[in-house]
């Protein structure tokens, strides 16, 4: 046996040395992108360059785009049938999910910490596990249950332990102590690990206090700067906790003892094995499962961009007044030094300073143009560099909430849906892992927690009546096999930040719906009521894709079971009063098709004499401008006319007076008798 668990020892030690091989590369490259998202290099180097972290900038900007707030479950019947009991069950443990997500802070660390693992290594990683908590509990002679906090002793009543509070926590696992097998692809991966840092209350807690002496406590997390290693202390010891598929067991061993410290079978007992969800990942391919960080893919233009941050700085700083004066004339050093506006500093021997050219022949400035101009270059390309980091990570100007009041709100439109494609794929992404987790977690709570726990973190005494009935059955069901009952789904819409009133929105979408179909099934149900459970049964089936309808389907199911008994129950007379009711229901539709069709042609004769008033009305504008127009036209002759008159008047005047003058320069004729 001892043969056997070394072999296994060998085995796991070569596979775990492998894995270390395999993503060394990686491992530094993670190290060096979170010191340049904390800045950790600053201020270490005498030639102290300005930089722009462009890397914290995008992490912070898409970390909130993906992941905002804590997630919603939702957990419904895997099959939409009339299945009372698994409505319940899924309320249940959806209810007991949300109070233990929204009440230990585990959850929400996790998420937060992985998602950013994600944006800066590649890779983040949870890890669910199951804690009951114990106390103990001391019998009498009289049978009666007494909680003991004392030290037993002799001729002490016998203990025992019971569960006081279980919970399911999901722990964060740090990107350097999370391990797996060789594998292309998660589907090809046989064993999974993680190192866990345990004092040595915590290992003999958990192996015993006498296999607690014998691990060494000399480790701990590994630092990110190399150059505190050699001042640490480290007082914990490093604990491999193994998962092998294949066997189905788990293992705990530690790299300072020559043997296993515990082995267990499958003490979930997951439908996946594996007590961890896929990991989040970057940017993978089918060859490897070492991700490529999303900070690699633009490096070199992050370069590009501290380069042209630290020619700003210089050119910044050398942008100043500088020159040389005649050191004859100290006048001149106090003009840049000490004047103010409006202010004059005397000069000595003015006759010869102004036979020298004054100013102009007595100082000399470096010229400022060519630095302007190097400046604007500058800043010019680090927005070019901007604007190709964000092409490449996908962040557009419209996710970080800047645009340009000449852009129409089409345009904006446009390219929030284009910046959104590649958003979109990040949040369902993390959507899919949370979603991961919370089955983990579910099923971890369904197979291992008491009833009354469940019961209790659900809230069931708030449910109706009639669903508290059925609760011994759906915890029967929760018992076998919830995965395979059950469907465990976030939306991804439901981790970032959106409207408040959307919640309403659904909710007046979803009563806009029902309402219009009772509208329209009403007068069927009331005409053949052996329709009525068809009808209800088409709106269960509407209702389940409104999420803001779940609190009242366990109604909309106990309607319909009253109307299928009733349906049953009824006899010769209930089908006379059916027909009746027929008869009754179609002398009403004849009814109402007469009135409609009364109505019909009061309408049509409306609208005809409306057509022809306003034929009258426009043949009266015509005639009205026609009128108008003739009398314009008359007007417009007459003045014509009485301007040619007047012209041709002043004509003949203007004639007249010109002959007039004529006559009197001409000489008289001579006489003639």
């Amino acid at each position: 046996m001892e043969q056997m668990m070394s072999r296994d020892l060998e085995k796991y030690l070569k596979t775990i040395g492998q894995y270390d091989n395999e993503f060394a590369k990686w491992t530094a490259r993670t190290k060096k992108i979170i010191k340049r998202y904390r800045d950790d290099t600053r201020g270490q180097t005498l030639t102290e360059s300005a930089k722009f972290n462009i890397l914290w900038s995008n992490v912070q900007t898409l970390k909130p785009a993906v992941y905002a707030k804590l997630p919603k479950a939702d957990i419904s019947r895997r099959f939409g049938d009339n299945d009372p009991v698994g409505r319940v069950a899924s309320q249940l443990i959806e209810r007991a999910i949300d109070f233990e997500i929204e009440h230990y802070p585990d959850f929400r660390s996790t998420m937060a910490y992985a998602v950013e693992d994600r944006f800066l290594g590649g890779r983040g990683t949870a890890w669910v596990r199951y804690e009951p908590h114990v106390a103990p509990i001391g019998i009498g002679d009289d049978g009666v249950s007494v909680t003991s906090n004392i030290e037993q002793g002799e001729g002490a009543p016998p203990m025992m332990e019971k569960i006081e509070y279980e919970c399911a926590p999901v722990d964060y696992v740090h990107w350097r102590d999370f391990g797996h097998s060789q594998a292309r692809t998660w589907e090809e991966v046989t064993c999974v690990w993680r190192w866990v840092y345990m004092t040595r209350e915590a290992l003999a807690e958990r192996f015993g206090a006498e296999m607690a002496r014998k691990i060494p406590l000399d480790q701990g997390p590994e630092p990110l700067n190399a150059y505190n290693e050699s001042k640490r202390t480290y007082n914990r010891a490093k604990i491999c906790e193994l998962w092998d598929k294949e066997k189905q067991r788990v293992y705990w061993f530690c790299k300072g003892m020559p043997q296993i410290i515990d082995e267990r079978d499958d003490p979930l007992g997951l439908e996946g094995f594996f007590p961890c969800p896929k990991p989040l990942y970057a940017t993978i391919t089918s060859d490897t499962l070492v991700p490529v960080p999303d900070f690699v893919l633009y490096q070199d233009q992050a370069m590009e961009l501290d380069i042209l941050s630290d020619r700003i700085d210089g050119l910044v700083k050398a942008l100043r007044v500088r020159g040389v004066y005649d050191a004859s004339q100290p006048a001149l050093q106090r003009l840049l030094t000490e004047g103010d506006n409006n202010a004059l500093i005397p000069v000595d021997k003015w006759m010869a300073f102004s036979e020298k050219g004054g100013l102009k022949g007595s100082i000399d400035l470096l010229p400022l143009d060519t630095l302007a101009n190097a400046l604007l270059n500058c800043y010019r390309a680090r927005e070019d560099i901007k604007s190709q980091i964000y092409e490449i990570t996908g962040i557009s100007d419209i996710i970080r909430g800047t645009s340009f009041a000449s852009e129409t709100a089409t345009a904006q439109q446009i390219k929030g849906q284009y910046a959104g494609l590649r958003l979109r794929a990040l949040q369902e992404d993390v959507a899919l892992f949370a979603s991961e987790v919370i089955r983990l977690k579910a099923q971890v709570m369904c197979m291992h927690y008491q009833p009354e726990t469940i019961l209790a973190y659900a809230a069931a005494n708030q449910m109706t009546p009639a669903d508290q009935q059925l609760i011994p059955q759906a915890m029967e069901l929760l018992r076998d096999k919830p995965l395979r009952n059950f469907r465990v789904d976030i939306a991804a819409d439901s981790l970032v930040m959106l409207d408040e009133n959307q919640n309403k929105q659904d909710r007046i979408q979803f009563l806009q719906a029902f309402g219009g179909f009772l509208a329209q099934a009403l007068p069927v149900g009331q005409a053949s009521p052996e329709m009525v459970p068809m009808m209800m049964e088409l709106l269960r089936f509407g209702m389940q894709a409104f999420k803001a309808a779940r609190p009242i389907e366990g109604q909309i199911d106990a309607t319909l079971q009253q109307l299928q008994q009733a349906a049953m129950q009824r006899g010769p007379d209930g089908e006379q009063q059916s027909k009746q009711a027929e008869l009754q229901a179609k002398g009403q539709m004849e009814t109402s098709k007469m009135q409609m069709q009364s109505a019909l042609k009061q309408a049509e004769m409306q609208h005809a004499m409306q057509m022809e008033q306003m034929r009258n009305q426009a043949k009266m504008a015509m005639e009205q401008q026609k009128q108008q127009f003739e009398a314009q036209l008359k007007a417009a002759e007459l003045q014509s006319q009485q301007a040619a008159a007047k012209y041709k008047a002043d004509i003949d005047a203007q004639t007249k007076l010109i002959i007039a003058q004529m006559g009197k320069t001409m000489p008289e004729p001579p006489f003639q008798q």
